[in-house]
């Protein structure tokens, strides 16, 4: 394999719990270095569970394989030696409140001056400008003021709950990535850096594949199917309990006929009830109706895959996410990696979705304790000598939190 292609570009990581911290996995498993800063308090997720060896699994997924250092950023002599540190790198993320890192003596202009070639990249909910910068902001609230809560919950029948993923804050983090990758690839050109802003309620809009029907004002015929409307895609369960997911609307051209054929019921193609796309979504109960009624009589998911895809239409099996991560395909995939524990054992977290025909881009290394790489990174990247790494320890400026052996 050859270098990984990032390789030779080293991020500051001075995020924290997800957007942020996933932003910097992506550009650690394509190949760069990543120097993840902590608080002296820690990243929260360390404190969650299940938790083994004092390494939460929440925080091995978005950390392992980065070196883990803790400044306090509370004193100068922390944003110091922060900024000793952004002179020998080529990336800082961060994700605080906006003016947080001016108010330190650490914002961009401040690096700018010292390191014209760093890309200063900054995560938060509502962007750096505008009236709603100061507002409070994460994955549910930006959710709910976006407009995803209220779409997911409409097509509950107005059930409005928080979703218990936070897409908000993954998808700020696909973005805030590509963002920093073309800033990468600008600077091959230019030679400087750049500032990057990326809002999560603005990412939310813009991943929102149903937006333009909402932002659509004028009129459109009666009768038709808006933007796919996939909450109307049947799920219907075999006769073993298995259910299953059928993508494509039941009530659409042609897609109605591949379920008819599928079902062993064509003859009501010709029913006035469902004679045209109109007719159909005025009795789309009457189609699921008749969907559940046949699935009921297959003996299995796979029975009622294979009906379908003689038709053309995609099925997926309801499974948990154990479930899926035990199957062959998984295994061949190698969707699932393990790291090291930090004790005996392991624990088992998703691999980089990436293949590289030349590039080995799967997950590497393991999740380290806070403060670990303290004498590591500033020996190698400020040449500080231990007497005066030993002074900043007891000064606070570095702390770490270790586990008693």
């Amino acid at each position: 394999m050859t270098d990984r292609p990032l390789s030779g570009i080293r991020v500051l990581d001075l995020t924290r719990v997800l957007a942020g911290p996933h932003a910097a996995r992506m550009l650690l498993d394509l190949g760069a270095e990543v120097i993840k800063v902590e608080p002296p308090e820690g990243d929260i997720t360390r404190t969650t569970w299940p938790r083994v060896n004092s390494i939460s699994s929440y925080f091995a997924q978005q950390n392992s394989g980065k070196q883990c250092v803790s400044i306090d950023l509370g004193v100068a002599a922390g944003c110091d030696l922060l900024l000793q540190l952004a002179d020998h790198c080529d990336v800082v993320l961060e994700n605080f409140r906006p003016g947080v890192m001016d108010r330190l003596g650490i914002g961009y202009d401040v690096l700018r001056a010292r390191n014209s070639r760093v890309i200063f990249a900054s995560a938060s909910g509502y962007g750096q400008t505008g009236p709603w910068v100061h507002r409070r902001a994460y994955a549910p609230v930006v959710g709910a003021e976006s407009g995803f809560t209220k779409s997911q919950g409409d097509a509950r029948g107005g059930n409005y709950a928080n979703d218990p993923h936070s897409h908000a804050d993954v998808y700020t983090a696909l973005e805030l990535a590509a963002a920093v990758l073309a800033a990468l690839f600008q600077r091959e050109r230019t030679g400087h850096g750049d500032r990057i802003d990326v809002s999560m309620a603005q990412t939310m809009l813009y991943v929102n594949e149903h937006a333009h029907d909402a932002l659509w004002t004028d009129p459109v015929p009666d009768g038709v199917i808006r933007s796919f409307r996939p909450m109307d895609y049947p799920v219907i369960t075999a006769a073993n309990g298995e259910s299953v997911i059928i993508s494509g609307h039941p009530a659409e051209n042609k897609t109605f006929d591949f379920y008819m054929e599928s079902i062993g019921r064509s003859d009501l193609s010709a029913d006035p009830r469902f004679v045209d796309t109109a007719s159909r979504l005025a009795h789309l109960d009457d189609i699921h109706d008749a969907l559940h009624r046949w699935a009921a009589t297959m003996p299995s998911a796979d029975a009622i895959e294979d009906a379908m895809s003689r038709n053309k239409l995609a099925v997926g099996r309801l499974r948990s996410v154990y479930d899926v991560c035990d199957t062959d395909w998984a295994r061949e995939r190698e969707v699932v990696v393990e790291v090291s524990d930090r004790g005996e054992g392991t624990m088992r977290i998703p691999n980089a979705p990436w293949r590289f025909k030349g590039s080995d881009v799967r997950v590497g290394g393991m999740p380290r304790y806070r403060g670990e790489d303290n004498r590591l990174v500033l020996r190698e990247l400020l040449s500080l000598d231990d007497a005066t790494i030993d002074q900043l320890e007891a000064d606070g400026v570095l702390t770490s939190r270790l586990p008693k052996r």
